[in-house]
């Protein structure tokens, strides 16, 4: 039996949805359209608004100093005042530096998640953006968390998107040295209980809580690498912790507050001293190095080449992954020792991967960015692009979890979520109105997948605003 490759399947599926004109652009060679993709340096945001992860963060950690001296000085007055006595300048002003801080992440945030947007909507590269998408959330932090809503953007563009056209080991390595990692999951504060700073900090008796923090051991091994049934035990996730203490940022986050405020820093004041045995394996005490090299092991393990290898399969071709699929995907990253394009071309390359289309449900954004892309609508520079996506249950870079958003149909499909995906249609229905031709973007869009009944569905609409909004509204425009 020939095999049948669908351009909708190539745009939709591996893609960020259809723009029209890209079907008759990716023609009878849909492979070929996203090996291309897959060629010369990943694509970066070079929006002149965003700030680097290392100046937020030093800014950031500035107001909270100075919040911390504003409350303090703001107690010391309370206890000195009469019980009806009105509000002093101190708290006065510890109120307006605790207010600074949300004025230094809050913009930060809404330039990442409109840069993010903008380059989706226009890159003519979306197989390579999905990808990112991808890893964001393979490697996910939440803005649920304060000290992270500057950074989680940030995450994305300076460890994530250099590395997505690499190897995972260097994606794990800079993921893993990011501050929003580090911060998310509590690494700095992690202190090895043999350390030099450990006995110093008891002399003192500084009342910080001394002891190894194992969250981002921890996720390291059972969502970045090897997967919750990766082989690893206990005694493992406590000895990568200590093996990992140290790594941190510089200025005041931590004990012993030193260096450069914002970039990664290695502690070796903190660092738990000794040889480590992980995964069986005993690593030297080499300090920053241990941590490297246990990384570097834990990314060409086979368990992690199963767990990467089925996420993708899910990902992009069913919910329950193919096995087939799987393995052949484990395959190249093992044989190629994890080289990600090796890895995207034998997922594109497989059969299964053309077989079912239509057979995800669309994620909250990947359906508001198909929109977007499909009905060319422009991003509003003066409008919040988060509002569409905190309607549908999927706030950019707000997964809730280490886990990630989920990546199953039953997880998004809802009558509830259907509901609030129908608004919005018919919001962007009576937004565009005549000024898109439903009736003719619908195969542009849809390509084969587009069934006798929609087409009927919107060539009977009653307005130009409803065609859109039954184009939205179609089973086959929700699903890739």
């Amino acid at each position: 039996m020939l095999e049948r490759l669908s351009p909708a399947v190539a745009a939709n599926r591996f893609g960020l949805g259809t723009r029209p004109g890209e079907l008759a652009q990716i023609g009878t060679q849909p492979r070929d359209w996203l090996r291309e993709q897959l060629a010369g340096p990943p694509p970066l945001l070079t929006d002149g608004e965003l700030r680097s992860s290392a100046d937020s963060l030093s800014r950031a950690l500035a107001a909270r100093r100075e919040l911390r001296a504003a409350k303090r000085a703001a107690a010391s007055e309370r206890a000195s005042q009469s019980s009806d006595a009105t509000d002093t300048p101190n708290q006065a002003n510890a109120v307006a530096a605790l207010l600074k801080v949300g004025q230094i992440y809050r913009p930060v945030y809404i330039s990442e998640a409109s840069a993010r947007l903008r380059q989706a909507v226009a890159t003519d590269r979306p197989f390579v953006e999905r990808l990112t998408y991808f890893w964001t959330n393979h490697f996910a932090v939440s803005i649920d968390k304060a000290i992270v809503l500057g950074l989680a953007g940030s995450l994305e563009r300076e460890a994530i998107r250099p590395n997505v056209l690499g190897r995972f080991s260097d994606m794990l390595l800079a993921v893993e040295r990011h501050p929003a990692m580090l911060l998310y999951l509590d690494n700095h504060v992690s202190v090895g209980p043999h350390s030099k700073a450990a006995r110093l900090l008891e002399r003192r008796k500084s009342g910080r809580r001394i002891g190894i923090n194992e969250n981002l051991a921890r996720e390291t091994l059972e969502l970045h690498t090897l997967g919750v049934h990766g082989g690893y035990t206990q005694a493992d996730v406590t000895t990568f912790a200590e093996v990992i203490t140290g790594w941190s940022i510089g200025g005041d986050v931590g004990p012993l507050p030193r260096g450069e405020p914002g970039e990664f820093l290695f502690r070796p004041e903190i660092h738990e001293p000794g040889s480590k045995v992980v995964l069986g394996k005993r690593y030297a005490d080499t300090g920053y190095d241990q941590g490297v090299a246990v990384l570097r092991d834990l990314a060409a393990n086979t368990a992690t080449a199963h767990f990467i290898a089925t996420k993708l399969a899910r990902h992009f071709i069913a919910d329950d992954p193919p096995p087939r699929a799987v393995e052949r995907i484990a395959s190249a990253f093992l044989s190629s020792d994890g080289h990600l394009p090796t890895v995207y071309r034998a997922l594109i390359e497989t059969p299964e991967s053309w077989a079912q289309p239509l057979s995800k449900y669309k994620t909250p954004n990947d359906y508001i960015v198909s929109t977007f892309r499909g009905l060319e609508l422009p991003v509003d520079a003066g409008r919040s692009p988060l509002t569409p996506f905190e309607l549908m249950g999927q706030r950019t870079y707000s997964p809730g979890s280490p886990a990630g958003w989920p990546d199953r149909s039953a997880d998004w499909d809802g009558a509830s979520a259907l509901i609030k995906r129908i608004e919005w249609a018919d919001a962007v229905g009576q937004r565009v109105g005549s000024r898109r031709d439903a009736v003719a973007l619908a195969p542009q869009l849809l390509g084969d997948n587009l069934t006798p009944a929609t087409r009927t569905a919107i060539a009977r609409a009653a307005s130009g605003s409803q065609a859109v909004t039954l184009l939205l509204s179609s089973p086959e425009f929700m699903r890739r």
